[in-house]
């Protein structure tokens, strides 16, 4: 009984907010009757024939009546590249908008371009609209749109795409990832226009991709690079006067361009470095927002590294930046930034070198139970096994291992045989009470088979961590104390900066941030 009364009173009271709606006289709109939240909506760059994303604009009455837009529409109609949704309906004009005393609406903005239209010669293209409400009010509208190389898969004549094969399942089905080779036109990437990717982007055996300086590759969610055996993926980048622009770095992430995606991980896949894949080259490459930034899939078996990574920076992965499994890897001025579980692992065994590398982890998206540099010799298979492979070799030299857990530096062995690794003139981040970390030998930061001029929970003073600067400042307890033979091998810095005797700790010789 009272659950029926007070329905009743409910459907009272709304069918009196409708008499009442209902009884408003509306009048026209007059001349400064509307306030806008802002005169220009800005929609930021978009790629050509790519949906944006939506944009707000909000409408106020200010005066005491109700008022009545008569009118409100896009300037260039009906084949204006924007579209509209203005208080919930869906278009290009609208007839008759009303909004009670002090009240507002809410207009919303998209936009979706193609760059053929608008222009036969530029790569890029500012677009303009105006949202005119009646005579009394116009907002404008802009949006960079900017061309650029689509590669996907293509779809057979049941409309399947093309797929990659990675492997075989159980019952001797082939296993694929969505994606397609690419073509022996199609190995170099310039910078004369951004390439969007869709799926994964294969490498053929025997064939090697380049990435010339300037080149921007961005990846559309689950897409990626997977780089077949034998075959070869050099990044050839070139060093930025701009640490902002980055004009001589290729860039690869994610396909959205609003800086709300700036810091979101995970919007695409990975650089997958298969099995047998061989003698890759990475020289200033920024990888940012991916799955995992680079795996690199066992090694080729020579003596020389599988991957060669030089003045690279990889952050904001969702799970790894680099990840070795039996892997040949040697990195120098070089950052592995936040990633929401290790920024480098080398899992399975695995020989690496590292020389002026900064490894700093501060993953705020999420709990996060792994340290910034895990080392072991296994990987647990799926009947609770272990598969196991020797820790040939692992060096950290003028380094910094940091991050915001207690741990930041972990070794775990599961097989026999030695596991070695070596850590000279670094900083690390290691704080632990629990005593079979204590008690466990490859912590014992007096034993020099493993450990040489160690600073132990310094204060690494990042410019600003959270965001991957991992340039250090002034107040760094890590300012000159590396080894100046290694320095003098790595004379200058991620930045260009020329490296001080001895030098700085990690990929940057210090700045100076003034109070």
């Amino acid at each position: 009984m009272r659950n029926a009364v007070l329905l009743f009173g409910l459907a009272l009271l709304a069918s009196l907010y409708s008499s009442c709606r209902k009884d408003f006289d509306f009048r026209p709109v007059q001349s400064s009757e509307l306030r806008f939240s802002r005169d220009t909506v800005y929609l930021d760059t978009v790629f050509t024939n790519i949906s944006s994303a939506t944009y707000t604009l909000k409408v106020y009455n200010k005066s005491d009546d109700p008022i009545s837009i008569a009118s409100i529409y896009l300037e260039n109609g009906a084949t204006s590249n924007f579209r509209l949704n203005v208080d919930g309906r869906v278009g290009k004009s609208f007839d008759a908008v009303e909004l009670l005393p002090k009240d507002s609406m809410y207009v919303f903005v998209e936009t979706t371009a193609d760059i053929q239209q608008l222009t036969s010669s530029n790569t890029q293209f500012l677009y303009e609209d105006k949202i005119h409400f009646s005579d009394v009010g116009a907002v404008t509208l802009m949006t960079l749109v900017q061309d650029a190389v689509f590669l996907y898969p293509e779809k057979d004549g049941q409309g399947i795409k093309e797929s990659i094969p990675i492997g075989i399942d159980d019952v001797g089905n082939t296993v694929g990832l969505e994606g397609f080779y690419l073509d022996d036109n199609e190995l170099v990437f310039t910078n004369e226009k951004p390439y969007v990717v869709y799926g994964y982007m294969g490498v053929p055996s025997g064939k090697t991709v380049t990435f010339e300086a300037g080149a921007r590759v961005h990846f559309h969610k689950n897409s990626g690079i997977i780089v077949a055996k034998d075959a070869t993926m050099i990044v050839d980048g070139t060093a930025s006067s701009d640490l902002e622009a980055l004009e001589g770095e290729v860039i690869f992430e994610g396909d959205r361009l609003e800086p709300l995606y700036d810091y979101i991980p995970g919007q695409w896949g990975a650089i997958w470095l298969t099995s047998g894949s061989t003698q890759h080259q990475f020289n200033y490459a920024t990888i940012k927002n991916a799955t995992v930034g680079i795996l690199m899939d066992l090694n080729d078996e020579t003596n020389s590294p599988t991957l060669t990574l030089e003045n690279t920076q990889i952050h904001n992965s969702s799970a790894f930046n680099l990840w070795g499994k039996t892997a040949h890897i040697s990195a120098v001025n070089s950052v592995f930034g936040n990633a929401g579980q290790s920024s480098f692992a080398g899992t399975i065994g695995g020989e690496y070198h590292f020389k002026h590398c900064t490894f700093a982890n501060y993953w705020n998206k999420g709990f996060r139970i792994t340290p910034a540099v895990l080392l072991n010799d296994y990987a647990q298979l799926a009947d609770g096994s272990n598969f196991i492979k020797p820790l040939t070799e692992a060096t950290f030299e003028n380094c910094i291992i940091e991050g915001n857990q207690f741990v930041e530096f972990y070794v775990e062995q599961e097989g026999s045989e030695a596991v070695n690794f070596y850590l000279d003139h670094t900083a690390v981040q290691f704080e632990s009470s629990n005593t079979a970390i204590v008690n466990n030998p490859f912590f014992d930061w007096d034993d020099n088979a493993y450990y040489n001029q160690i600073i132990r929970n310094g204060n690494p003073a990042f410019v600003l961590a959270e965001d991957n600067d991992m340039r250090i400042t002034q107040q760094s307890d890590f300012l000159a104390k590396g080894d100046a033979s290694v320095g003098a091998s790595i004379p200058v810095d991620l930045a260009g900066k020329t490296r001080t005797s001895p030098p700085d700790l990690g990929a940057y010789q210090h700045v100076i941030i003034e109070d």
